[in-house]
């Protein structure tokens, strides 16, 4: 198998591993992930109002994603423990769509790639909304959870087609 599809998680004898990282360089990394979630016209208008009972979903669901990223070792077993130095979310209303789309982004200088702590960050706040929402929509669907561009690291720039 060639190196670049090795599944690097995985010892020689398929078990389970944390990565060891203590040679790689330190570089900047940076990673963009993103979310939808699509729901009812009127529980969209709702969040765009600011009328929700519970309080600005928008704000809260950054937060939540903001605090997932921070929280994304704790959450993924093989996930290095990382000092973020940004981690922002975003979130666009597509009212055509009836959906809000949610963009994080997490960056660093380190010896790891912060992928899944964008990835943590955008379906957290995706979850947020969700909850803070579900009393007044059962049909919300969140959807599209990717990565959409990385940079850093020994393997170099990356991004998403379409």
């Amino acid at each position: 198998m060639a190196e670049a599809n090795k599944l690097t998680h995985l010892d020689a004898a398929g078990n389970a591993r944390m990565v060891d990282i203590s040679e790689k360089q330190v570089t900047t990394r940076v990673a963009v992930a993103e979310a939808s979630i699509s729901m009812q016209a009127a529980t969209l208008a709702l969040i765009q109002a600011g009328g929700h009972k519970k309080g600005d979903v928008l704000a809260v669901a950054r937060i939540a994603g903001i605090q997932a990223a921070k929280k994304c070792a704790d959450l993924i077993p093989l996930c290095h423990p990382l000092a973020l130095s940004s981690v922002a979310v975003e979130f666009d209303v597509d009212a055509a769509q009836n959906r809000v789309l949610i963009q994080a982004t997490c960056k660093l200088s380190g010896q790891t790639g912060v992928e899944m702590e964008a990835l943590t960050a955008a379906s957290v706040a995706a979850l947020t909304v969700f909850d803070m929402c579900k009393a007044v929509d059962k049909t919300m669907e969140i959807n599209g959870i990717r990565v959409l561009a990385k940079s850093g690291g020994k393997s170099g720039d990356w991004q998403a087609n379409g």
